[in-house]
């Protein structure tokens, strides 16, 4: 999915949604800007619990992945901020590899941990976020036994809320 695709998935669901200017928000759908660039969809269970679903494309000069990710996030309010709310939590995921040398393909699934900051921006239907998501990779990338523990993945994230 080329990005130009993702700005018009986001710019329908602006012109479609209704918009709630609360404190903390139900639903929201945006990108994050990491590794890889996702389509983020997140949903709060109750007030401090929420569940982010996020699908990625990744493409290198040989290879690519498309990646499908979930995780279970914690948020907690900085007293003395409006809108201002830290998090943590965990999730798993799962990356489908193809490559220009080889005739297949591979997977792998990972496991990550996420440490975070998220702004609700006041009377704009908008959030901005930055994490960190330390995560481990398990299973085969080609044919070498790939495992790796990745500790710089993170990414910034807007999503718009409705």
């Amino acid at each position: 999915m080329n990005l130009t695709r993702c700005y018009l998935i986001i710019g329908l669901f602006f012109s479609i949604t209704a918009v709630t200017h609360a404190q903390q928000y139900d639903r929201a759908v945006g990108l994050r800007f990491g590794y890889p660039l996702s389509v983020s969809y997140k949903k709060f269970i109750n007030y401090t619990d929420a569940v982010e679903l996020y699908a990625g494309w990744r493409g290198w000069r040989r290879y690519r992945a498309f990646s499908l990710n979930g995780a279970y996030q914690i948020h907690r309010d900085f007293p003395d901020v409006r809108g201002l709310q830290w998090y943590y939590g965990g999730g798993a995921g799962v990356q489908l590899w193809s490559y220009d040398n080889y005739e297949r393909g591979s997977a792998t699934v990972s496991l990550s941990g996420y440490l975070g900051l998220e702004y609700l921006i006041p009377d704009v239907p908008l959030t901005i976020s930055v994490d960190w998501r330390p995560t481990i990779y398990l299973g085969t990338q080609r044919d070498d036994g790939f495992h790796n523990l990745s500790v710089s993945s993170g990414a910034v994230a807007v999503r718009y809320l409705f």
